[in-house]
């Protein structure tokens, strides 16, 4: 199989092809509140309309890199009991990881915030091996500026270039503990973020004259004109 080199490529047992959801673009993945918002609302301090996150390239450009994961069916919460109906047929790979979610015992993060001595850590399977370009890395974490989801999915990084002939997790701290009801099938438990994996260092310094210079026309070009990070300094990046 050809493929273009910065092509992420997901497997799943060739039986569950067509009954997983498949893994998507974060760009298709937005929620309805996003699409819903207004890009401009009014500003009771300044007594004017501003422009809204809708608006910022940093805030979309973060929700829309990379991929979502999503939840391979529904899942009901009541008063803190997790419950599915999930019947995947017999398979290659392994006839007994069957559940959408599994659980860490308390003590796995002990010492972090995450950690409650009477609540279990979830964890959302996986049933895709993901293979990435020679190089890069996979920083897995909760889908960015989501924070209506109940859940807040843990941070890794895999080096996915390596490590790909087995699944990856994800663990998850259930945060909303009055939540009832269902989280839906296709729901993002993670994103994807291809890393190239490189040695970076640190340097410090000060502004010269001239930096100083730059920083405040494009400050005072900023407050005078909207548009001009994406117009000027946006790279493309689809």
């Amino acid at each position: 199989m050809s493929r273009d080199e910065m092509t992420l490529v997901f497997r799943c047992p060739r039986e569950l092809a067509g009954v997983l959801p498949p893994p998507i673009p974060a760009v298709q993945g937005l929620p309805d509140w996003f699409r819903a918002m207004p890009q401009k609302a009014f500003n009771m301090v300044t007594q004017q309309e501003t422009q809204t996150v809708k608006r910022c390239p940093p805030f979309i450009d973060a929700m829309t890199y990379g991929f979502l994961i999503p939840l391979p069916c529904d899942v009901k919460v009541a008063e803190g009991e997790f419950s599915w109906d999930f019947d995947l047929p017999v398979n290659s790979v392994n006839n007994f990881w069957r559940s959408p979610i599994s659980f860490h015992d308390a003590s796995q993060v002990a010492g972090t915030p995450y950690h409650a001595d009477d609540r279990l850590l979830i964890k959302f399977n996986n049933f895709w091996t993901i293979e990435a370009p020679e190089g890069y890395s996979l920083l897995f974490t909760h889908p960015v500026n989501r924070p209506e989801l109940p859940f807040v999915t843990l941070t890794g990084l895999v080096d996915s270039d390596l490590y790909t002939h087995n699944r990856v997790h994800f663990p998850a701290h259930w945060h909303d503990m009055n939540f009832n009801g269902v989280l839906p099938k296709g729901t993002p438990v993670a994103q994807c973020i291809p890393v190239k994996r490189e040695i970076w260092t640190i340097h410090v310094d000060v502004l010269s004259d001239e930096d100083a210079m730059r920083v405040r026309d494009l400050s005072r070009s900023i407050s005078r004109e909207t548009g001009i990070y994406r117009r000027r300094f946006r790279a493309g990046k689809r």
